[in-house]
């Protein structure tokens, strides 16, 4: 009988996890041929690097008109991402609204009161192409950010418009900061985010210490990298973030863990799941998995793993600044949802890993909840054995649509 994965090449691994591998440098090593530790740890110098780049584009042109009337990231996967990542530092009192498009093209209002943004790792995306074409079309002002020498920055300079280049780096998710530095640079120069040098390096200093954190040589009981990729071995992963910012974090988490680890993992808001997603937790992964375990006994000693259950990440942001908070949403309701979250969860034998932000500037934060669950991505998959850097799925449906 065939198998179901034969035609589908590269697809390796185990079910279970092996955990002493995680504290095998050399084993490692071995379980990273694609160096996806390495390009995880870049985090804090592709901060620096990418400032000194985009610092070097002159961006006058698009400050000179003046505000204007809405900014359009445009972009898919990781490129998306970092217009959501604007929107959540510029916060609800931004002057402008800030829109993230995924398709090709742009929004049928824009026209030349807007700003397009277009991102795209490779530099050959659809969607970014699409909405810079479509935006030097329709008279919009219009940046790219990408890597040099590609269609991206061929369009850009036929359109006159800024190009700001990023280094090539494969995959495009490991190259989440390359692709936001430019993006809160372009907003900056139109007066709609307040970011400055300071937010950039005390947010690459933080990147870089939790690279450090959570380096290979690390052991588990004090990498928490590690220790979050065991907690979340064998479940299903539903990641929650209590705040607006921590809710990017929580999207770019479910990001990683779909990609680096094959995981089914679900990502949002605390305060959405509130109105209907939190009732998984008494469903067959739920609580329903949990009747017959001791809840209150050791995780080893009663662990099945022939049931797969749910496990939560929470991810916190209680010092998030007033001025990025919707106003019908204070830190005091975000605080009281998060320990009701936990109590309902521990009522139902259903265990949760809590990470709270770090930091002064928004920035810094939203680094602070990211920086650690992207390694644990990259450990979970390799406790796995499966090569972190290397998705074949991936791969094979961009081959087969020809995108």
């Amino acid at each position: 009988m065939a198998s179901p994965l034969d035609g589908a090449a590269g697809v390796r691994g185990s079910r279970t996890v092996d955990e002493r591998l995680l504290d095998d440098v050399g084993a490692l090593e071995r379980a990273d041929p694609g160096q996806m530790l390495r390009a995880t740890a870049s985090a804090g110098a592709q901060v620096r690097e990418t400032a000194s780049l985009a610092a070097e584009t002159n961006l006058s042109s698009i400050a000179d008109e003046g505000r204007p009337r809405a900014v359009v990231v445009a972009g898919q996967g990781t490129a998306a991402r970092t217009g959501e990542l604007l929107a959540t530092i510029a916060g609800v009192r931004c002057p402008v609204p800030v829109i993230v498009h995924r398709s090709v093209g742009v929004p049928g209002w824009v026209n030349a009161g807007d700003v397009v943004i277009a991102v795209s790792a490779s530099g050959r995306s659809p969607e970014a192409l699409g909405a810079a074409e479509a935006a030097a079309r329709r008279g919009a002002r219009l940046v790219a950010v990408g890597p040099p020498d590609t269609l991206l920055q061929s369009v850009a300079e036929g359109a006159r418009a800024p190009f700001i280049p990023v280094p090539r780096r494969a995959p495009a998710r490991a190259s989440i900061w390359s692709l936001t530095v430019p993006v809160l640079l372009v907003a900056r120069t139109l007066g709609l985010v307040k970011v400055n040098e300071a937010d950039f390096a005390e947010t690459a200093a933080r990147l870089d210490a939790d690279a450090e954190r959570c380096r290979p040589s690390a052991e588990s009981f004090v990498n928490p990298a590690k220790s979050l990729a065991l907690d979340l071995a064998g479940s299903i992963p539903i990641v929650w973030g209590s705040s607006p910012l921590a809710t990017v974090a929580a999207h770019r988490f479910a990001d990683t863990l779909s990609s680096n680890a094959r995981y089914p993992a679900v990502g949002g808001s605390l305060g959405d799941a509130g109105r209907g997603r939190v009732g998984m937790l008494d469903g067959v992964f739920g609580a329903l998995a949990e009747t017959d375990r001791d809840i209150f006994a050791d995780q080893d000693e009663t662990e099945d793993t022939s049931t797969t259950r749910l496990r939560i990440v929470l991810l916190r942001d209680g010092g998030l600044a007033d001025d990025l908070r919707d106003d019908n949403e204070p830190a005091a309701v975000e605080e009281r949802r998060a320990e009701a979250l936990m109590s309902v969860a521990e009522q139902r034998g259903i265990r949760i890993s809590v990470l709270t932000a770090e930091g002064g500037s928004a920035l810094e934060r939203l680094a602070s909840l990211v920086a650690v669950p992207d390694f644990a991505s990259v450990y979970l998959a390799m406790a796995h054995g499966l090569d972190p850097m290397a998705v074949p799925a991936v791969e094979e449906l961009k081959e087969r649509s020809g995108v």
